[in-house]
C-alpha cells in the first residue's frame, strides 16, 4: 500500500520492527529481513498473531454507551483532540514485539498496542464503561508489567506513543482507587 494503513507487512528489517511498505531499503545487498520477533512463524515472514488479536478483543475495542437514544453522541473539539495519537494505530504489532515485558509475559501482559487501543476507549468522552474497563485492567500483569523501557514508542512506524498511553492508564487506575 506504501501508506502504512493496514499493518499487514510488519517485519523486522535491519534489526528494527517496521512496516515494509514505509521502510526505505538501502541498496546494500546485505539487508536483513526477518519476521516479527518473539512470535510463532506460520510461514516465511508471516507471524501467528492469533493471541495478539485475542488480547485486542479482550479490551472491547469499540464504543460502549448505555444511552439508548436515537440521537448522535457528539464530542467537543477538545474531547476529540484527546484521541489524536490513539486511533491511528493499525495493529501491526511492531511495538508489542519489541517489548521485553511482552516477551517475558506474553500470556498475561496485554502489550503496548492493545493497551494503546484500550486507552483510546478510556479517553473517549462518549464511552460510558470507563469504570468497567479500568476494573478489567486492574491486575498485576495486564498493565503493570510495563517497565517503561519505551521500545514501543521508538519502533512504532506510525510515530505513536504507546508508552504515554500506558502511563495514562496507570494514572487513571491510581485515581480510581
Amino acid at each position: 500500500c506504501r501508506e502504512g494503513i493496514c499493518g499487514s507487512c510488519a517485519m523486522n528489517i535491519n534489526g528494527s520492527n517496521t512496516l515494509a511498505c514505509l521502510c526505505k531499503i538501502d541498496t546494500n545487498p546485505s539487508t536483513a529481513i526477518y519476521p516479527l520477533p518473539h512470535m510463532y512463524v506460520l510461514k516465511d515472514l508471516v507471524p501467528d498473531l492469533t493471541h495478539f488479536y485475542e488480547q485486542h478483543k479482550s479490551v472491547q475495542p469499540y464504543l460502549i454507551n448505555d444511552d439508548i437514544t436515537d440521537v448522535e453522541h457528539y464530542q467537543s473539539k477538545e474531547d476529540r483532540s484527546k484521541l489524536d495519537g490513539l486511533y491511528e494505530c493499525v495493529l501491526c504489532a511492531c511495538c508489542t514485539t519489541s517489548c521485553p515485558s511482552y516477551w517475558w509475559n506474553t500470556d498475561k501482559y496485554l502489550g503496548p498496542a492493545v493497551l494503546l487501543q484500550s486507552y483510546r476507549w478510556l479517553a473517549d468522552s462518549r464511552d460510558t464503561m470507563k469504570a468497567e474497563r479500568l476494573k478489567f485492567l486492574d491486575d498485576a500483569f495486564k498493565v503493570y508489567r510495563c517497565h517503561t523501557i519505551m521500545n514501543c514508542s521508538k519502533t512504532c512506524p506510525k510515530h505513536l506513543n504507546p508508552g504515554k498511553a500506558i502511563a495514562q492508564i496507570k494514572l487513571e487506575m491510581a485515581a480510581s482507587h
